[in-house]
This record gives C-alpha cells, structure tokens and sequence, in this order.
C-alpha cells in the first residue's frame, strides 16, 4: 500500500516535470527570438537593412507637379502685319528727314549765296556810279582811279567770303594750279620752269581751285 502510494506520487511529479518543460521550452523560444531581435534590428548593416533601404517606396507617378504648359505660339499673321507697320513707319520718318536735309541744304545755299551778293552791292553802286560820268567832263584819270576804286571793293568783298588769289608771277610752274599758254626763254638755268608772265589771273575758294590761272612759262635752251 506504501509502495503504491510512493508509485502515485512519483509519477505525479513527473507529470508535473513534464507540463512544466513545455512552458520552459516556450520561454526559451522566447527569450531566443528577444535576444535575436536584440542582435539583428531591420535595416541594419545586415542583409534585412539593405533589402529595407531597397525597398523604400518611390513616390508614384504622376504624383509631383505638373510640368508647366508651353506658351501659345504668336499669331503669325498678327506679327507679320506688326512688322509691316513698322517698316512703313520707318520709311516715312526717312523720306521725312531726306526732304528736311534737302530744304536745309538748299536755304543754308541761298543764304550763302545772298550774303556774298550783299557784299557786292557796294562795288555794284560805285561801278554804277562811275558808268554814269559824263564822258565830255570826265578825265580818263578820274575813270581809271574810279575803276581801281572799284576792283579793290569787289576783291574785298569776294575774299572775305573765302576768295584767294594764286600768286603766280615769278613762281615755279604748278600744273596744278597753272596752265600754261605758250613758253619764253630763259636767260639762265634757273629760271627754267618759272612763270614769266600772268595772262588771265586764277583763283582758289577756300582752298578749292576755281581756275587755274593762265601763265607763259620760261625754257632754258
């Protein structure tokens, strides 16, 4: 009866041994997958954080901001027309300024023109004046001075507006500013290609040559 009794009990605790090594194996399950946790966090250095930071979501498509529309292209027509104003315009102002040059040119002309007849009226009323002499009482004398009165009124008035007399008389001859009528002799070498004689005097205005004067031109030999 004793032995019996012994019997139930140890076999009571082995029961108990053996439900209580499931709950430890579980415990330790457990306590594996907490310590395995501990080691390895996601997306570590491990394989599990390369594959997570692969897997990052991208963001979808058509989910940003919508890309800008294009502008409107220009009315060809419209601008073409705009271009053709504004050439138009542009020749008119042109056409504008050319007659307006032309008109200054022309009045500062005549003005130029009327300030050196101004200043030929004077010899003109002195010419007049001597033309007027009775020849009966009037001395050849007192013409000739008159006349001479008169040519050095008229060279005053043209050389202030810009007239210059080319001294020719005894110079080197200058096809430039010469022409030569016919030749005299020389008496020496060095008066060779000299003027020996004006005929018709020559004039520059302002430095532009109106006429050459006409001279004899000496030849040595």
């Amino acid at each position: 009866m004793r032995d019996h009794k012994r019997h139930d009990r140890h076999h009571g605790a082995s029961a108990t041994a053996d439900e209580q090594q499931p709950a430890a194996g579980a415990n330790g399950q457990s306590n594996g997958q907490a310590d395995g946790d501990d080691g390895v966090a996601p997306g570590g250095n491990g394989l599990g954080g390369e594959a997570a930071a692969q897997a990052e979501p991208q963001p979808a498509a058509g989910t940003g901001e919508a890309a800008p529309a294009p502008e409107a292209a220009p009315d060809a027509a419209a601008e073409l027309q705009s271009t053709r104003e504004r050439l138009l315009r542009l020749a008119a102002e042109f056409e504008n300024y050319r007659k307006r040059v032309e008109r200054e040119r022309t009045e500062a002309w005549v003005r130029a023109q009327g300030q050196l007849a101004e200043r030929l009226l004077e010899p003109l009323d002195d010419l007049q004046r001597i033309a007027d002499f009775d020849p009966a009482t009037t001395s050849a004398v007192a013409l000739h001075e008159g006349a001479e009165m008169v040519e050095k009124k008229f060279l005053r008035a043209l050389e202030a507006a810009g007239l210059e007399e080319i001294d020719a008389a005894g110079k080197p001859f200058d096809p430039t500013q010469h022409e030569a009528l016919t030749t005299a002799p020389a008496e020496s070498e060095e008066e060779d290609d000299t003027v020996a004689m004006v005929y018709r005097k020559g004039y520059r205005f302002k430095g532009v040559l109106l006429r050459p004067a006409q001279v004899v031109v000496k030849k040595h030999g």
